[in-house]
């Protein structure tokens, strides 16, 4: 299968990485282009790192800016290619209810039996706690909300662009698995925190884009109806 090209999502936005763009099993992984730093959302299987950044390098973008890589939750998936990004200098960001995965490795929360790789620990270099917090990123602000429900201590992050919302809502639809400590109220509740938000774009974990905000809406309350 021919491997597309990074998307421009919008402004300071971008796609580069995931199941059409680098590796089939990597999620989708997007950059927050902050100017004079660079974030990433998610990392990927582990295997596309170079491949992250040379499509970073062919959007346009300098990757030596790199400064953040935000884990959204702790399955390997997305925290694979963590400990490539950190051995470039890049700081690795997630939420305390999720470093017993990214710092462990606890295979029964990474669920890297799914994938049969083995992950590399990394330790994280900052810790969200509570309810959310604000990741300055250059000239942008990263809002980093706690959305327990996938997992323990997953987050779902979002910017304000030129009067557009921007979120990033990894894996909305789950799956869930009592053994990574899924819970579905949790969930639930979670989703209706991002309904709040009424978001214009949605960069979903691994069924990509979705706008307007309607479209948004509609994807979100889909999912929900699932699990209802």
């Amino acid at each position: 299968m021919e491997m597309k090209k990074p998307d421009k999502v919008y402004e300071r936005v971008y796609l580069v990485g995931g199941p059409e763009i680098t590796d089939e099993r990597d999620c989708c992984v997007y950059l927050v282009d902050g100017g004079s730093e660079l974030a990433l959302v998610d990392a990927g299987l582990g295997f596309s790192g170079r491949q992250i950044l040379d499509n970073i390098r062919s959007s346009g973008i300098d990757p030596s800016l790199l400064k953040y890589v935000v884990a959204t939750h702790g399955h390997i998936d997305h925290i694979g290619g963590l400990h490539f990004f950190q051995s470039l200098g890049a700081k690795v960001v997630c939420h305390e209810l999720e470093k017993k995965a990214v710092s462990e490795g606890r295979p029964e929360l990474t669920a890297e039996w799914y994938y049969n790789v083995k992950y590399r620990p990394v330790n994280p270099d900052l810790i969200l706690s509570g309810d959310g917090e604000d990741l300055p990123v250059g000239d942008l602000k990263l809002h980093c909300l706690f959305t327990p429900g996938h997992t323990p201590g997953g987050v779902s992050l979002y910017l304000d662009v030129g009067g557009t919302r921007i979120l990033f809502g990894q894996d909305i639809h789950g799956p869930f698995d009592p053994s990574w400590g899924a819970d579905t109220d949790e969930w639930k509740k979670s989703m209706k925190k991002l309904l709040e938000l009424k978001a214009d774009i949605l960069c979903e974990g691994h069924y990509g884009i979705y706008r307007p905000a309607s479209r948004v809406k509609d994807y979100i309350e889909s999912c929900l109806r699932s699990h209802a």
